[in-house]
């Protein structure tokens, strides 16, 4: 536990901001499976709808810092050739 009161703050500021990264993963963790998922149907067309959605949010995570932006990247890249 923190002893020094900065240290203290530290911990209320990251406990805060893990919070709002775990949301942020969460949501385009579940678009990109709402997309696979289509796929896996054979629901193309409602695939291509899906991968615009989940690539705002992929954005808007690496944007976030919550993934690197190559990861954003790549994953981005691997919806839209299961989509093709």
């Amino acid at each position: 536990m923190p002893i020094t009161k900065s240290a203290k703050k530290a911990l209320r500021v990251s406990t805060r901001k893990k919070v709002v990264n775990d949301q942020s993963k969460k949501l385009f963790k579940e678009a990109t499976k709402a997309v696979e998922r289509l796929v896996k149907d054979g629901k193309k067309d409602e695939a291509k709808k899906a991968v615009a959605k989940a690539q705002t949010t992929i954005d808007k995570a690496a944007k976030r810092g919550v993934i690197q932006k190559n990861t954003a990247a790549r994953k981005k890249s691997r919806l839209s050739r299961i989509t093709k």
